[in-house]
């Protein structure tokens, strides 16, 4: 089992950092250049882009953080203002996958020049690796538990504040934050391969819908805090819109692109 104490806070020195905030922040950072990195190598607008990035953040913090906050609303009754309290942890990737959604469509509708594929194929280049930090953030303070289990990836937990719980001391317990930062590695690693491979865009946006959908769809019959309906998490009734968007895109992509008319010969000259 893997030795497991949470570690919401680093102290250095006289400042002291809150893991989760921190972590968060990082994912958003490198995520964000990788999608503008991707964009100025497919020859986009960089500054447009950087902009594009700002407000997929905004929203992003905003959605998850609503989304969490209305699953979690008895954790709020007593505390109102911890809405606002992000370096607690408590974000949700369904709210701010929604709202990315439309800000990106959105903002295509402006800009009708620059290619949707090589876009989403950008944004989820970045989701990826930022996801896979958020994660850590999330192991750090305690989320995404699960019940116990002698499963050998399962986690000893030794004690510090959770997110979830109570935990009992000694307790060994699933915890899909480090499954999914487990998970997330090998599909960075196939992206990036694909994208050096030069594969035809839209396939990177495709193979994250359904690597993602899958993954999360049954690491949360793991967790053990999370509201269900109809035995599923509102998490789960997402990743079957993902799965089902990206085997949508397969099939698209798939088909032949269709052919160029060739150019008329010119007419001779009299």
């Amino acid at each position: 089992m893997i030795p497991y104490h949470t570690f919401p806070d680093l102290h250095l020195g006289p400042v002291t950092l809150h893991t989760f905030g921190l972590l968060v922040a990082v994912g958003l950072f490198v995520g964000s250049w990788i999608f503008i990195a991707h964009g100025r190598r497919n020859g986009l607008d960089v500054d447009a882009l950087a902009r594009l990035a700002w407000w997929i953040v905004l929203v992003g913090i905003i959605g998850a953080r609503l989304a969490f906050v209305a699953s979690h609303l008895s954790q709020f009754t007593s505390r109102p203002w911890a809405v606002v309290a992000l370096w607690e942890g408590g974000l949700e990737f369904s709210g701010a996958f929604l709202v990315a959604v439309v800000v990106v469509l959105w903002w295509l509708r402006r800009h009708r020049n620059v290619p949707g594929l090589v876009l989403t194929d950008g944004v989820v280049l970045g989701l990826a690796v930022g996801l896979a930090i958020g994660r850590i953030g999330c192991y750090s303070v305690g989320e995404h538990l699960g019940h116990q289990t002698s499963f050998f990836l399962a986690v000893h937990y030794l004690g510090g504040v959770t997110r979830e719980g109570p935990i009992p001391i000694g307790a060994h317990i699933h915890n899909t934050a480090l499954y999914e930062t487990l998970l997330l590695l090998p599909l960075i690693v196939l992206l990036f391969q694909a994208r050096r491979r030069g594969v035809r865009p839209g396939w990177l946006t495709a193979a994250f819908l359904l690597w993602y959908g899958v993954q999360r769809f049954c690491t949360d019959f793991l967790r053990a805090y999370d509201r269900r309906v109809l035995g599923l998490t509102g998490a789960q009734y997402g990743c079957i819109g993902l799965v089902i968007a990206g085997l949508v895109m397969i099939v698209l992509l798939r088909r032949p692109a269709p052919a160029q008319p060739e150019p008329a010969p010119p007419e001779p000259h009299p």
